[in-house]
């Protein structure tokens, strides 16, 4: 199949497709389009843009190139190895409906878009074109936990589990399409927001590959739809963020991120 993978420019997106293309780029034609950003996040409170400086500034502006230009072999590399993986240039795509970026995904013509943290929101002209159709990772448990953030909120609420969706797109509303499959792992009191994150894509990364084998096989993905639900969590305040920290949780935990980076690119 001709795979289009649609994700944002940060380290866990990075670290899933490192898990990923290695594997899908055996007996698929792989593309991939990165966002920015995900949502209109220019105020952030002040916990959250330290957050990003870990996830976004810190891993794409010095990580990236030093693990680029090191001459180690590391288990995982930054975007640009990914390029390795690719059919076509890794392109930075903020607009996906705009009809110049809709002309170049029919002239790309994919069989199928996963998208995996993308900043954009797909609507009908994007979403018909793929034949086998688009799969989301949505990295919480639906339908309780729709919108951003799904897992600091998780632990925000004192859930005893966080998990990823697999589900369909079949539409413009956000988090509402079938579900494939949902993956579930224990939240750990010790555990940042960011450790649990990128702990949840190892599983997501599983399903996402057990579903593009079906599809290669020619068969249809099983779904069931979603109970309704009108619940939507959108970027945590300030005073929000310290009510999580006053828990004893954290954002991020500088240490840990160290241990992950060496771990896994280093």
């Amino acid at each position: 199949m001709k795979i289009l993978l649609l994700c944002n420019k940060d380290l866990a997106s990075n670290y899933a497709l490192n898990m990923l293309l290695p594997k899908l780029a055996k007996s698929n034609d792989l593309h991939l389009w990165l966002s920015a950003k995900v949502g209109k996040n220019n105020a952030l409170p002040k916990q959250l843009k330290t957050l990003k400086f870990f996830e976004q500034d810190l891993f794409n502006n010095l990580l990236g190139p030093l693990i680029a230009g090191s001459k180690r072999r590391a288990a995982f590399t930054s975007f640009e190895g990914l390029r390795a993986f690719l059919e076509s240039e890794l392109k930075e795509v903020n607009q996906i409906n705009s009809p110049d970026i809709i002309n170049e995904l029919r002239a790309l013509s994919p069989d199928l878009i996963i998208s995996i943290r993308y900043g954009g929101i797909l609507k009908d002209n994007a979403i018909s074109v793929p034949p086998k159709g688009v799969i989301n990772l949505h990295s919480g448990i639906l339908p309780k936990y729709k919108g951003v953030m799904a897992t600091f909120w998780a632990m925000y609420n004192k859930d005893t589990e966080i998990g990823t969706t697999l589900h369909t797109i079949e539409d413009a509303s956000i988090d509402t399409g079938r579900i494939i499959n949902v993956s579930k792992m224990a939240t750990s009191a010790t555990t940042s927001y960011l450790g649990h994150v990128l702990a949840l894509y190892q599983q997501g990364c599983i399903d996402i590959l057990a579903a593009v084998e079906v599809l290669n096989s020619g068969e249809s993905l099983n779904s069931r739809p979603q109970e309704s639900t009108e619940s939507y969590f959108t970027f945590p305040t300030e005073i929000e963020c310290s009510d999580f920290e006053k828990d004893g949780f954290k954002l991020v935990d500088e240490d840990d991120y160290l241990a992950f980076i060496h771990k896994h690119y280093v």
